[in-house]
């Protein structure tokens, strides 16, 4: 088992309650696999996290951007908050290093463990939220990820992502992207798409989501960080 109380202190954090950080880095099938461990998977610290986030976030824009339209702001959250972003920050933290998978997750190095890390940052904000206030939370996403706004709009990464790809993708191969439904998995409720997005024959990213648009969304988002090398040959 990790040491988690030394991952606590690489954040910055002090937990009193030190199990709510090792459920945020508990992955459902990590207990599939334990079925004598006693603790919870992430899943709940994720959903309570993904809103501390949220709000955190359009607060701090709201507040820099005194003039920017609604439209912008949420280009501009988006683009914060989403997968490639908070699975990057994980990356940083060294999350993958104390995170709880079974055998077959920890073996996936591609875009599955991607989005598990983005999942595990929502959790562990959750997990702070949970244990010392919003607060305390606020102040580990300011320090995490507020700093990205200006690369995001320096690189205008806030543009919607299908938009970007599909001018890239006409510009260098003088075709349209497509995007095509790869698996639907869930109850009606609680619904996983992961969706492919493809240049003629050839996959170039895959993305995941609660919605199909979302899934697209996050594989255009994807093909743009992996692939536009391929696309200027």
């Amino acid at each position: 088992m990790p040491d988690f109380s030394s991952f606590a202190e690489r954040l910055g954090l002090s937990f009193n309650n030190l199990d709510l950080l090792v459920e945020a880095l508990t992955h459902r099938s990590y207990l599939n696999e334990h079925r004598e461990y006693a603790g919870s998977h992430n899943e709940r610290l994720e959903f309570l996290g993904d809103a501390v986030l949220e709000l955190a976030v359009t607060d701090f824009l709201f507040k820099k951007f005194p003039a920017t339209s609604e439209g912008e702001l949420t280009s501009y959250r988006a683009a914060l908050v989403n997968t490639v972003s908070l699975a990057a920050t994980a990356q940083a933290l060294g999350v993958n290093d104390f995170l709880l998978l079974s055998k077959g997750e920890s073996k996936d190095t591609g875009r599955a463990r991607e989005v598990i890390r983005a999942d595990a940052l929502e959790a562990i904000i959750g997990a702070i939220y949970l244990d010392s206030g919003y607060a305390s939370a606020e102040a580990f996403i300011a320090k995490n990820l507020y700093h990205k706004i200006d690369e995001v709009i320096s690189k205008r990464s806030y543009q919607d992502a299908k938009s970007r790809f599909q001018e890239i993708a006409q510009e260098k191969r003088n075709i349209t992207p497509n995007y095509e439904t790869l698996s639907e998995v869930g109850p009606d409720h609680n619904k996983r798409f992961t969706v492919g997005v493809f240049i003629a024959d050839e996959e170039i990213a895959r993305g995941e989501g609660q919605s199909k648009q979302e899934a697209e969304q996050s594989a255009a988002q994807a093909a743009l960080y992996v692939s536009i090398g391929l696309l200027t040959l």
